[in-house]
């Protein structure tokens, strides 16, 4: 158990604080791809997994692919709301929307394909809903305090739900844990800037949601299968590719520095 605590609080800040750093570096729309990286909810089930088993893991995992539309429910609200009102108001809209969503998710249970079929046509009908946005001139500039809150809500996070895990249950743990925490708090720091702005970071997100679902469909497969381990690195591995992949929509879409 004290491995385990001493691996959420390192793995938590290592992962945002990286992502933070490289938004910064290149721009809204890859900052909005990089978060879309499973950073919180692979912690989660990562842990859950040693903690409570494969076969709970894997339920988690499900709900957590299914969370994935939840995630692209809140940034189509959260960006179309932003191109008329200011961040507290965006905020709202996204995180009813995504409430809404869970909601919904909990009486539903679908086989691994299924739903990554179901997913992925979801994240292709979030990006046809996004609204039209003009790429951000530069990244917008942070607070001092920007980074340590960010480490702080996501290390909570990542102990709140492998906490309360037992007591909810692997399949409403697994639909919380895709909430955009990093997506939002990017989303909200770009809007001060512009609705466009933020509207970028939220689309960069949507890219990097096709990974992350590939994600979690194969540790939904593979957990109880090839075990923790090997499902965890095939995952990551493919998730990367999927990625790489994905790096050449932000590229053309002259959102960042990247050559």
């Amino acid at each position: 158990m004290l491995t385990s605590l001493l691996l959420k609080v390192v793995v938590a800040p290592v992962l945002i604080t990286g992502a933070t750093l490289a938004g910064r570096r290149w721009g809204d729309r890859l900052g909005g791809w990089l978060v879309g990286l499973p950073l919180t909810s692979g912690p989660v089930v990562f842990f859950l997994a040693i903690d409570q088993g494969s076969r709970f893991a894997t339920t988690a995992a499900l709900a957590v692919l299914l969370g994935t539309i939840s995630q692209a429910a809140f940034a189509v609200a959260y960006a179309r709301v932003a191109v008329r009102a200011g961040w507290p108001v965006a905020t709202a809209a996204g995180c009813a929307v995504f409430a809404l969503s869970t909601i919904g998710f909990q009486r539903l249970s679908l086989p691994a394909l299924p739903a990554f079929a179901l997913v992925t046509a979801s994240l292709i009908l979030a990006t046809i809903l996004m609204p039209k946005s003009r790429p951000g001139d530069r990244p917008v500039s942070a607070s001092h305090w920007d980074i340590p809150l960010r480490i702080v809500v996501a290390t909570g996070l990542v102990l709140l739900l492998t906490g309360i895990a037992p007591a909810i249950g692997a399949h409403l743990t697994g639909l919380l844990s895709p909430f955009p925490v990093y997506a939002g708090v990017l989303a909200i720091f770009a809007h001060r800037q512009s609705g466009d702005a933020a509207a970028n970071v939220l689309a960069g997100l949507l890219l990097g949601l096709f990974s992350f679902a590939a994600f979690f469909v194969l540790l939904a497969l593979g957990l109880n299968r090839i075990g923790i381990g090997l499902s965890f690195a095939l995952a990551t591995a493919t998730a990367l590719v999927i990625q790489g992949l994905t790096l050449r929509a932000i590229r053309g879409a002259g959102d960042s520095g990247l050559p």
